[in-house]
């Protein structure tokens, strides 16, 4: 009995694993592209970036280096499925593919074209509080818009048009989450939609990443280690082997400050259509 146990061992410290083998030995599967198995499809300004690059530290995921916009340009669209395919990163079998493109949960076409080529998805929809995320929505047009020495507008015209909030304004019908989520959960089960509170992302990672992992049923491996407060910053970044980084510098941006009426007044007008966001998804968020 002893020597077939050390032999186990011998066998079992022996064996290289996946994750170790020598990808030159031909009993190796090569790596390959292929159809994302999870697609980041929004919100924008969520936190979709900071999803991905807490998602890609689980090392059964490898995710694109860029938002592909397949499903949402036309002239994406039209060059097909292997050019979709062509975008996405070499994975090993057993790995998870992911892309992220925010602007997938607010584009009318996206969720049939998905199903359709799609099926089995399993999506991700990171959310922030509504009026949050029309502020930061807001804040980056503002520096594109710098950076490229164009008009700028200020907010408050924007957001108003003869005394009311102007439907019109993008920003703003993006934060009207359960108009979106309609489309979505007429072709896709909500049982594969699985939703991140990108608030609670922002003050705490861990917790909300432990149920990605969870959803995705992939072993359990981001943990403590894997966040540091960045004082400077004013937000979590990341670990990684020892290697540490930050999102990009255009995140954590001051929002703008808007005056106090006009704040309340979008509080108030979120409130209904966050209420009928919450029974759709049969989830609340912690929302003014």
């Amino acid at each position: 009995m002893a020597s077939v146990i050390v032999a186990l061992l011998l066998f079992f410290t022996q064996s290289p694993s996946l994750a170790t083998a020598d990808p030159s030995d031909p009993a190796v599967p090569p790596a390959a592209r292929r159809l994302p198995d999870i697609i980041i499809i929004g919100v924008r300004k969520g936190g979709t970036r900071a999803l991905i690059e807490m998602l890609n530290l689980h090392s059964d995921v490898v995710a694109a280096p860029s938002e592909l916009h397949f499903f949402d340009w036309d002239s994406h669209y039209l060059r097909g499925e292997d050019w979709y395919v062509s975008q996405m990163p070499l994975a090993r079998p057993g790995q998870l593919t992911v892309e992220k493109t925010p602007a997938y949960f607010t584009s009318a076409r996206v969720p049939e074209r998905i199903r359709r080529m799609i099926p089995h998805a399993r999506l991700l929809l990171i959310v922030r509080e509504p009026t949050e995320r029309l502020l930061s929505d807001y804040t980056q047009v503002y520096h594109n818009r710098l950076e490229k020495h164009k008009l700028q507008q200020t907010l408050e015209t924007l957001l108003m048009h003869r005394g009311e909030l102007d439907l019109h304004y993008k920003a703003l019908n993006r934060s009207l989450y359960h108009l979106h989520m309609r489309r979505w959960l007429q072709l896709f089960p909500r049982s594969h939609i699985h939703l991140v509170d990108g608030d609670a992302l922002i003050r705490n990672p861990l917790p909300e990443m432990k149920k990605v992992e969870e959803f995705l049923h992939l072993e359990p491996q981001i943990n403590a280690s894997n966040f540091y407060f960045n004082q400077t910053k004013g937000f979590f970044c990341l670990r990684d082997r020892r290697r540490e980084r930050c999102l990009h510098g255009s995140k954590g941006r001051t929002h703008p400050r808007l005056a106090p009426e006009l704040l309340r007044k979008l509080h108030d007008f979120f409130h209904q259509p966050n209420q009928e966001f919450f029974q759709l998804v049969g989830r609340t968020f912690d929302w003014k």
